[in-house]
């Protein structure tokens, strides 16, 4: 994961600033369409807090060829166990048209090198049952299962 971007990748990362909060929540929207849920309210609203500046989020528009391709976005923890700052990539997103050129890595490797510079030690994520594809993807990056189950509840305010 070191080193610098693949030239076959030809990708441009724009950090996510409130100029871009409305191409952030199109590929969120269709991100989450295609993995069967809708955005609703609080999340669109978390999209958009990405784009204002939420500390605990840094979000970038991948583009190619001067348009948008998709996204990714890190979000920050901390963690005993794991020695201090933690992250999760919380999203990353390719639009379906590229899709199968080898994208999926480079976003991953930049993912990657961005966590390490915000100081993450471990970098987690979650990938839908039946997503082999993407399960494949992160194996080759060297992520692991880690035997645990991935627990929630959510907090109404």
């Amino acid at each position: 994961m070191s080193g610098p971007l693949p030239d076959a990748c030809r990708l441009r990362f724009e950090p996510v600033g409130e100029a871009q909060a409305n191409i952030l929540l199109s590929l969120a929207c269709a991100f989450h369409a295609e993995e069967g849920r809708s955005l609703d309210a609080d999340s669109a609203a978390a999209v958009l807090g990405i784009a204002r500046g939420e500390p605990l989020a840094r979000g970038w528009i991948v583009h190619s060829a001067g348009r948008a391709a998709g996204y990714v976005v890190i979000t920050l923890g901390f963690s005993i166990e794991y020695g201090g700052r933690d992250g999760f990539i919380d999203d990353l997103y390719l639009v379906p048209e590229v899709r199968g050129r080898g994208w999926g890595r480079c976003v991953l490797d930049f993912a990657c090198r961005e966590a390490k510079r915000l100081g993450i030690k471990t970098l987690h994520l979650e990938v839908e049952v039946g997503n082999d594809r993407a399960a494949r993807l992160y194996r080759g990056a060297g992520f692991e299962q880690t035997g645990r189950r991935l627990m929630r509840l959510r907090l109404q305010s």
